[in-house]
């Protein structure tokens, strides 16, 4: 998972600031320049004089009369306070580092609770503590119908009914027997078993199934390709494997010929396909029939051998935004640890909280963070991000999505799934009426301006925001944010109207998501926070790119990432591990991320480059492809988006996923008409959006030799599906390249 920011830009449009409002009191705004989102016209023509007069004096009464009480109520001076408090420092004094949190200066945090130091030991734990507690939670399906689109697609739609919850003794149980089911079909401990499953339930079952029994567990993205997913299956040695229905018949039923070891296939449905054609020698079961042979007697009594710290948890196949995915080996210290530091920085983490699980769970990100949970004893509702919301492309209208019924308070997302709240809740806003959007930019503002004092609004938050916060169930307290870049925009976006801090996050897989994650109280953007407290940083000096733990005002080198959550290296792959992995005199592990960060006098992290991300121009300027793409992908018009260039060339090109309903507006106002290839087509069209990213790019003070001087619009969205984006949506360069080989030859041979 990794994180960075930027800001958001629109189509066409002048940019609004906050200084276009000519406030009298600077209680209300800062001075400085803060990007908001754009409007059809700016703000101090779009307001009528007389509303923004009686808006002031409302806000001004309302405010003298509440702001000692609620100044004393709130504890705004003490957020404020722990905002802006050195959170980490550099224990030698160097600027290179290394650096760790305050509360870890003296030693790194390995583990929750003493003697808990192995997986289902923690699990065990949370069991005898909560056994009645509600743990994992599916919703049950009513009906399925299938829906005709305006475009002639098919849509299959959902009704879900309530949540159906196994207790944290039952889930127990379930583990218990399934492991025991599993060894009785013949796996050995410290023998391999693959998962490949969508993310519910029956994930985590499975998964604490093998940590009980010590059976290294090896995870597949259910995105990868076929070639991918048979290089782990046999690279790894596996003989059982763990999946659903649907992929068995979509995906592995057409390789199980490719992985000759595999002799059992282990269904999460209630009913294992019925096959004419199994390949000879390996055998289908369903999860019941195994917890079914775990349950009898004789062989529940053979429980095998229990896992110690250092024994393999996990070996993540990473989706890889280059080459082969490569096995990263997880131990169960490894994990502790890290869900030591993630747990460390959610305020007040207990029972009562409620998580929502979508995302895919052979994500870092996403295992870390429900194994947090299930160490602090909440309940976890599973979901997709097709029945996430009421309006996800699987909810039939009218029924409820899956944070209308659950009301989550605690999410993970990646910035793709943030950015699209984010644009169309604005798009929403674009279609309101003058009065209602005048109100609600007023409201936006005023706000910005009181949480970056350290202040709440509940008035605002129940008058303008409660329906925005809705969209998540309306409970949400903190949000994660990883995987990705997030864009200053959209985290304000969410900050303000979801009425929730984002706890920006980055690390990698190789540090099992763990490395930081900003504080709850810390508002600013742009960053990730500190280290947590099981990890800490250095900063090693990049001559290539010109980065230097010396520069001025603040260090920036490479990010180096040490600590008891820093991985065992990658599975079979020596070379690799040379490169990536190295032990200090200390006898700590380090991983060379490959990520270039800065450091602030506070002790917090800004991501600013990727060493693989730099292209040298022909004229020798560097070009941050990240950066490039970070500040364009905030414009409203863009989906997606990946720049590239030739290092034989002066100029940088772009390839761009416009959004559908945009782009239509656009070609409508232009008078263009064709399908939506022929407008993503059109030169016309082309020549315009170049325009706009141009100005957006002009307004985020990028130099002239980092602005894409061609463009290429791509009708097809990149999913992890097409290949061309990994699960948490990085983009996949060098399938990108190949993908789009004709197109770069011909905007860089001027045709």
């Amino acid at each position: 998972m990794r994180s960075g920011c930027l800001a958001h830009r629109n189509q066409a449009q002048p940019l609004i600031f906050l200084q276009d409002v000519s406030w009298s009191s600077s209680f209300f705004f800062s001075p400085s320049p803060i990007y908001i989102f754009p409007l059809k016209m700016k703000l101090k023509e779009d307001i009528n004089p007389l509303l923004l007069q009686v808006f002031r004096s409302v806000v001004w009464v309302y405010s003298v009369i509440t702001f000692i009480p609620w100044y004393f109520l709130s504890g705004a001076g003490t957020n404020l306070e722990r905002a802006r408090r050195i959170k980490a420092r550099s224990i030698s004094g160097h600027p290179a580092g290394p650096y760790r949190a305050i509360n870890s200066q003296r030693e790194l945090v390995a583990w929750l609770h003493p003697g808990v130091d192995t997986l289902d030991k923690v699990f065990e734990y949370a069991a005898k503590r909560f056994p009645q507690r509600d743990c994992l939670g599916t919703r049950e399906v009513l009906s399925e119908e299938d829906e005709l689109q305006p475009n002639g697609k098919v849509f299959k739609k959902v009704i879900l009914g309530n949540y159906n919850w196994l207790s944290y003794e039952e889930t127990y149980q379930a583990a218990r027997m399934f492991g025991s089911g599993l060894a009785s079909l013949g796996q050995r401990p410290r023998c391999n078993i693959a998962i490949f499953c969508e993310t519910r339930a029956e994930w985590i079952v499975a998964a604490q199934a093998c940590f009980m029994y010590n059976f290294p567990l090896v995870t597949l993205y259910a995105t990868l390709g076929p070639m991918a997913i048979a290089h782990g299956l046999n690279e790894t040695e596996v003989t059982h494997i763990i999946t659903s229905n649907d992929l068995l018949q979509s995906r592995l039923k057409a390789m199980l010929c490719d992985v000759p070891r595999l002799q059992y296939v282990i269904v999460v449905d209630k009913k294992p396909p019925s096959w004419q054609d199994i390949p000879r020698g390996v055998t289908i079961h369903s999860m019941d029939a195994v917890k079914e042979m775990g349950s009898r007697p004789e062989n529940l009594a053979t429980h095998g051998r229990q896992p110690q710290s250092s024994d393999i948890a996990v070996i993540m196949y990473t989706s890889g935004s280059t080459g082969i995915p490569k096995g990263v080996m997880i131990s169960h210290g490894n994990i502790i640890a890290g869900i030591t530091g993630m747990a460390e920085r959610i305020p007040n983490l207990n029972e009562t909280d409620t998580y929502i699980g979508y995302l895919p769970l052979a994500h870092v990100l996403e295992l870390s963070a429900e194994l947090v949970c299930v160490s602090h004893g909440c309940r976890i509702g599973y979901s997709s991000p097709q029945t996430l919301a009421d309006q996800s492309t699987k909810i039939k209208k009218g029924s409820k999505g899956d944070t209308s019924m659950l009301r989550p308070t605690l999410m993970a997302a990646v910035p793709e799934i943030m950015d699209r709240i984010y644009k169309n809740v604005m798009t929403k806003v674009e279609g309101m009426s003058k009065l209602q959007k005048t109100l609600f930019v007023l409201a936006y503002n005023y706000k910005m301006e009181q949480i970056s004092k350290g202040y709440s609004t509940p008035l605002c938050d129940s008058l303008v925001f409660k329906r925005v916060r809705a969209l998540l169930g309306g409970n949400t307290r903190v949000l994660l944010s990883g995987g990705a870049p997030l864009s200053a925009a959209t985290q304000r976006f969410m900050n303000i109207c979801l009425c929730c801090p984002v706890g920006q996050g980055y690390g990698l897989t190789e540090t099992c998501g763990a490395g930081t994650i900003s504080e709850v109280w810390d508002y600013s953007t742009g960053r990730v926070g500190a280290p947590l407290v099981c990890s800490e940083f250095m900063l090693k000096d990049w001559e290539e790119g010109r980065y230097y733990s010396t520069d001025k005002p603040n260090p920036r080198g490479e990010i180096l990432i040490g600590g008891p959550n820093v991985t065992m290296g990658y599975y079979k792959n020596e070379t690799k591990n040379r490169e990536d992995f190295f032990v200090d005199g200390n006898g700590q592990r380090w991983f060379c991320t490959g990520d270039i960060g800065e450091f602030h006098p506070d002790g917090c992290l800004k991501i600013i480059d990727r060493k693989k991300d730099l292209v040298k121009l022909q004229a020798g300027e560097y070009v941050s492809l990240g950066k490039v793409e970070a500040v364009l992908k905030n414009c409203s018009l863009v989906d997606n988006i990946c720049a590239y260039a030739n290092s034989d060339q002066s100029y940088v090109i772009s390839f761009v996923v416009p959004n559908h309903k945009l782009l239509m507006a656009l070609a409508e106002r232009m008078k263009v008409r064709g399908s939506w290839e022929e407008i993503c087509n059109n030169p016309q069209i082309e020549k315009e959006v170049l325009r706009i990213l141009t100005e957006a790019a002009l307004s985020s003070k990028l130099e002239r030799f980092e602005i894409p001087k061609k463009v290429r619009l791509c009708s097809e969205p990149w999913t992890p599906e097409t290949g061309l984006v990994t699960d948490a949506f990085k983009l996949k360069r060098k399938e990108l390249k190949t993908h789009y080989q004709e197109d770069i030859a011909r905007m860089y041979g001027g045709k």
